[in-house]
């Protein structure tokens, strides 16, 4: 069980670090007054999101839900606009939170 256990927390630590956190952190005044209530909504999405995923009880669900997230309707309107801010989306991050999932050893 601590296998797993420290496995979650590295995989959410992971997001938190290469996803959530850049657009959580991000100033209002560095975008131009166009685009700030585009930035408000995705962070108060990503901050639903990092909560979401500090709650899911195994690495496994972690996994699964990233996966979810990269394919569906909601998630993809947010990373369009993550996007056009030019903030990371998890689809950015797909491969290396994929190959770190695996070296882990975690199962979706």
């Amino acid at each position: 069980m601590a296998r797993t256990d420290a496995a979650r927390a590295k995989l959410v630590a992971y997001l938190d670090r290469r996803a959530f956190q850049p657009v959580l952190q991000a100033k209002p005044d560095d975008f131009p007054r166009s685009q700030r209530d585009k930035l408000a909504h995705v962070q108060h999405a990503t901050e639903s999101d990092r909560r979401r995923f500090h709650a899911y009880e195994s690495a496994g669900k972690v996994l699964r839900m990233f996966k979810d997230d990269l394919t569906s309707p909601h998630a993809k309107q947010i990373h369009r606009e993550l996007r056009d801010l030019q903030l990371p989306t998890i689809d950015d991050l797909r491969d290396e939170f994929e190959r770190m999932a695996r070296d882990l050893g975690v199962e979706p």
